[in-house]
């Protein structure tokens, strides 16, 4: 996988180093990511609150030696945020200031900073999450306001059917415009297995990767 982005990054012309790896371990057992780990991978996507904090426990006490990074990447309710702030190295859905000011709450508590990326919806189709072009640096001014959350910047998906091209313009130029508001927010977290080569092509900083690191198998036999 790790080659596959290189090429897509030197087909792009842009350096390796520019796209991190992002292993998208849902309903991965922490077995599993204690395997991914020790290949070199430190950065890992969950979309499940209750799982991803029970995952993370379990792996902490199988592995207190290993640093792992831990990303938020579904969709997040307010009554959830709790169960993921004790843990998370970033929520990545932010998609509203209530959402926003929940996690602003739960950050003081942890008594830390808590970096997040805005959710961007290409289409504004409410049924997906994210906040569309009219809401995006509103809710990003939210957010900047807030004492306890750090704008990175946006994670944003294409839509299913929708013309991929168009898609990643939309999404690099929504990361634009946030970047010249807010030039900390550098992260734009925008390709996946089936389309990463085109997200890279149009300045995607992450590739979120799921089943093509691990196929349809686990890892591990227990």
């Amino acid at each position: 996988m790790r080659e596959r982005i290189a090429a897509a990054c030197t087909a792009a012309g842009r350096a390796p180093g520019e796209v991190e790896l992002l292993a998208v371990t849902k309903t991965i057992p922490a077995a599993d990511v204690v395997a991914l780990a020790e290949l070199g991978l430190r950065d890992f996507g969950e979309n499940r609150a209750q799982e991803a904090a029970q995952k993370v426990a379990e792996i902490r006490e199988r592995r207190p030696d290993l640093d792992l990074r831990w990303h938020f990447i579904g969709g997040l309710q307010r009554n959830k945020v709790r169960v993921v702030t004790p843990w998370v190295t970033r929520v990545e859905t932010v998609d509203s200031a209530r959402l926003a000011a929940a996690l602003d709450r739960a950050a003081a508590e942890r008594g830390t900073p808590l970096p997040v990326l805005i959710q961007y919806s290409v289409d504004g189709d409410p049924a997906r999450g994210g906040v569309d072009d009219a809401g995006l640096l509103d809710l990003a001014a939210q957010v900047t306001q807030a004492r306890g959350l750090v704008l990175e910047g946006l994670l944003s998906v294409a839509p299913l059917g929708a013309d991929d091209e168009e898609s990643f313009a939309a999404i690099a130029a929504a990361g634009s415009r946030l970047r010249a508001a807010h030039p900390g927010a550098t992260v734009l977290s925008a390709g996946m297995s089936g389309d990463l080569e085109v997200a890279i092509r149009h300045g995607s900083t992450v590739a979120r990767v799921g089943t093509a690191l691990v196929g349809d198998r686990r890892l591990t036999s227990r």
